[in-house]
């Protein structure tokens, strides 16, 4: 039980973060690298948003197989 938490929510952070770059390169806010076709690309704010959400949903029931 302990393995399966600490996997989940070790993903879930991973696929927070992954997000957020995603956002931040798709509304040209991180623009790094210089060459990534992601730069001020709007569908991947949409696909940002979405890693995120279900980062924040492997992160959550993480922390529920807690109890």
């Amino acid at each position: 039980m302990a393995f399966s938490r600490l996997a989940l929510t070790t993903i879930g952070i991973i696929a927070i973060v992954i997000g957020l770059v995603w956002i931040g390169q798709g509304s040209g806010l991180f623009p790094y690298p210089a060459s990534s076709f992601m730069i001020n690309q709007s569908p991947w704010i949409a696909y940002g948003a979405l890693a995120a959400l279900i980062g924040l949903g492997l992160l959550w029931t993480g922390q529920r197989l807690q109890r």
